[in-house]
């Protein structure tokens, strides 16, 4: 393990395990307000980006690596599709879509992916930092039963 990767796992150690803290993936697409749709589509594209994580792009303030700057809001992807080239973030964002904190139990988090219909919910501090996101995959295993991976 690289030292990177020992440091995300070091910070998701600090919080709770069925907290959006303990289940967060700490490496989301992360752009500034003024990226175009052409760069964030960039982004999307690359190969080593998970599906999940692709479906959404989240616009904070400077620093772009979590812990962030603010956070403002998120564009879907499907939206970028529906846009020119040149269209820039800041004009696309919903900012209506609440984060949540650490703390947010897993059965908050199901409500909120589910009544939204969303794939990712933005995981933010008390200073509105943006720290990761949790994704439908990060809780999907705490709904099924144990052995649902077991062959018939």
């Amino acid at each position: 393990m690289d030292q990177e990767e020992a440091d995300d796992i070091r910070e998701l150690l600090k919080y709770e395990p069925y907290t959006a803290g303990g289940m967060m993936t700490p490496e989301p697409i992360i752009c500034a307000a003024d990226t175009t749709v052409a760069e964030a589509m960039a982004l999307i594209r690359r190969k080593e980006v998970e599906p999940v994580l692709a479906a959404q792009v989240f616009v904070t303030l400077p620093p772009y690596e979590t812990p962030t700057g603010k956070y403002l809001g998120v564009v879907h992807f499907q939206k970028l599709l529906r846009y020119p080239p040149h269209e820039r973030l800041a004009t696309l964002l919903d900012s209506e879509q609440e984060p949540i904190k650490p703390e947010t139990s897993i059965s908050q988090i199901h409500r909120d992916l589910a009544t939204y219909d969303l794939v990712a919910l933005p995981v933010v501090d008390d200073g509105h930092h943006m720290l990761g996101v949790v994704t439908v995959d990060d809780v999907l295993d705490h709904l099924l039963p144990d052995d649902w991976r077991s062959e018939d």
